[in-house]
């Protein structure tokens, strides 16, 4: 038998396509958005005010039921439509609960 296909009967099998991430998903916990103060609402105003393109932030955010934290560089901030693009990820203004200036490194 060829060296490929024997190792091929040893690999992993999974009988339900889909299964493991379904459990996945099943396992993580939503949670309520919450509702900033209007002193954390002022904060972040004045944050959002400060920060243009190529600043290096992190931002945590709601999103899909639970809080995600990205840390990178702003791509594109549109104050007019409320979004904010940090790499790849674009986040609406509204759902950002926490952002951080970052100190812009340089090589």
């Amino acid at each position: 038998m060829d060296r490929s296909d024997r190792a091929k009967q040893f690999m992993p099998f999974d009988a339900l396509k889909g299964f493991q991430e379904a459990l996945r998903e099943k396992e993580r916990i939503c949670v309520p958005k919450r509702s900033l103060s209007e002193e954390e609402r002022a904060k972040l105003d004045r944050e959002l005010a400060r920060i243009g393109k190529m600043d290096m932030v992190e931002a945590e955010y709601f999103q899909d039921g639970e809080y995600v934290c990205v840390r990178g560089m702003v791509a594109a901030v549109s104050r007019q439509e409320g979004w904010l693009r940090i790499v790849n990820t674009q986040i609406r203004f509204e759902d950002i609960v926490r952002l951080t200036p970052l100190p812009n490194q340089t090589a």
